[in-house]
């Protein structure tokens, strides 16, 4: 069990890493830090030297594998942490310096258990991208088929696990000192991330992500999955058909192939609204990196080591609130988190359908580099102590995709509006899921699933009441204890067993 002081060590050994990169400059510049925040930050970069431009990706690298997820989130909303900054955490989506061909080939051939010229015609040992817990490398198949061979890091396991660790010491220490903490649910928060990064370092499970999501987009061809290669696939390796395309990162490449990026941007949204409303499965990275453009104005998506579920009760909920907000029906958005219980009973529905209303109302018929989800996010976020709002966990990975997907669509098309391009398709899903025709649909089903139960329903009441001159059922048995009675063992056994069965028919006959 890790100690507290090694805990303290690592958080006071990250700050100062922070520092040391300048990454802590516009904290301590920001008017609206806490002066004890303030403090802090001026104590860590005590003694550095740091340099005349914030390196924000060089500290995320430093600390870990698990600052990087952070960073690579953090690269999609120049809105929040500025241009320069979101430009500087680009390098952390594929850009991260690689690990030596030898090591790689064999992490490889460890995990496949033969040969690197066994499993493969050709493997080229400059990796094509390099992230921050795998790196890729091209190949080719003895079939001649030209694949992607994502390499897990050697090592990076452990370093989450560290990190990890920490994590739910100092989000443990937060619940303790405040109850706003309480209410915000870090510990739980920590443990959720846990969940996903426990899934994204297993590649099979990547492997059957990108296998379900690929046969849940069928009703999007413009969005493309690729193909698993399942022989060349372990928990370490996977291998995976080769997309040959422009990546979303690259404008120059996008405008030179004449991509239109206003419609790649509507696929992007058309896509997640598919995945996370109409299947509840979700693609839950989709930053810049993990996305190309191929001909046609088609997407392709990687990397599915990261993703989301929503059970149908939620979806609903989740679409009634976007179109409530697009359409501007804060009463009925209301209702909605009173129901799913996000807030307390004891409020006033009314009073939370004017502060939503003061959330939404600013921004309905704006474009995005006007408004966005992040400032509707914000927007809500702000209001939620007023309301007991508790956290939910299983809705921070959908709200982290929800702004990383806004990022990557206004870098497309600037003059973008999310809610027009997103109402025409929540209307008809709840049209569909919601409307006369589902709910027809609906009772149909559950009356046929009774019919179906009623043969067993019968049998089940015959034994229970059989007809009059028939044999009572027989009671049911009860483990006793075998003992030895003078003759034997078998003449004390028979005898509590005929007092059990002489009690139940008698309990028969008086009920």
């Amino acid at each position: 069990m890790t100690s507290p002081t090694t805990h303290i060590w690592r958080l006071l050994r990250w700050g100062r890493i922070l520092a040391k990169h300048g990454a802590l400059r516009g904290i301590e510049r920001d008017p609206n830090t806490p002066a004890p925040v303030r403090r802090l930050v001026r104590l860590a970069r005590v003694g550095t030297r740091q340099p005349a431009a914030p390196r924000y990706a060089d500290a995320f690298q430093a600390i870990g594998p698990a600052a990087i997820k952070l960073g690579q989130t953090l690269a999609t909303r120049p809105d929040l942490v500025g241009e320069a900054a979101a430009q500087d955490l680009l390098r952390l989506q594929d850009r991260l310096p690689s690990l030596p061909f030898p090591i790689i080939r064999q992490a490889v051939e460890a995990s496949l258990g033969r040969p690197l010229t066994a499993a493969f015609a050709s493997f080229e040992e400059e990796p094509v991208g390099a992230a921050s817990i795998a790196q890729v490398h091209r190949a080719v198949t003895p079939d001649g088929r030209t694949v992607a061979v994502k390499v897990l890091r050697p090592g990076v396991e452990d370093d989450f696990k560290r990190a990890i660790d920490t994590y739910q010491w100092a989000a443990a220490q937060l619940e303790a000192m405040s109850i706003e903490a309480r209410r915000l649910r870090p510990r739980l928060t920590i443990e959720t991330f846990k969940r996903w990064t426990a899934r994204e370092l297993n590649f099979r499970r990547e492997a059957a992500s990108a296998s379900e999501l690929a046969e849940a987009m069928t009703a999007e061809p413009d969005f493309v999955v690729p193909g698993i290669d399942w022989q060349r696939s372990t928990a370490k390796v996977l291998t995976v058909e080769w997309v040959d395309g422009v990546k979303l990162t690259d404008r120059a490449g996008l405008d030179a192939a004449g991509f239109d990026k206003r419609k790649l941007a509507r696929t992007l949204i058309q896509a997640f609204l598919r995945q996370a409303i109409a299947e509840g499965f979700f693609h839950a990275d989709l930053h810049q990196g993990n996305l190309f453009a191929l001909p046609g104005d088609r997407i392709a998506a990687i990397d599915f080591g990261i993703m989301g579920r929503i059970d149908r009760r939620a979806r609903v909920w989740l679409a009634e609130i976007l179109y409530g907000l697009i359409t501007g029906n804060y009463k009925r958005v209301a209702e909605i988190h009173f129901e799913a219980g996000y807030v307390p009973g004891h409020h006033n529905v009314a009073e939370f359908a004017t502060a939503l209303r003061a959330v939404g109302e600013p921004m309905r018929g704006l474009p995005v580099k006007d408004m966005s989800i992040g400032m509707m996010l914000d927007g809500l976020f702000s209001i939620t102590r007023d309301f007991d709002m508790v956290t939910q966990p299983h809705l921070l990975l959908l709200q982290k995709t929800m702004v990383m997907v806004e990022g990557v669509a206004t870098g497309l098309d600037p003059d973008i509006n999310l809610w027009e391009t997103a109402a025409p398709f929540v209307r008809e899903w709840i049209r569909t899921e919601l409307g006369p025709e589902a709910a027809l649909a609906d009772r149909l089903i559950m009356d046929l699933r009774t019919l179906a139960g009623l043969p067993d329903l019968v049998r089940r009441i015959e034994a229970r009441f059989p007809a009059p001159g028939g044999e009572p059922p027989a009671p049911p048995l009860v483990e006793v204890e075998v003992v030895r009675i003078g003759g034997g063992w078998r003449y004390a056994a028979t005898a509590v067993v005929s007092a059990a069965a002489g009690i139940g028919a008698a309990w028969m006959l008086l009920h």
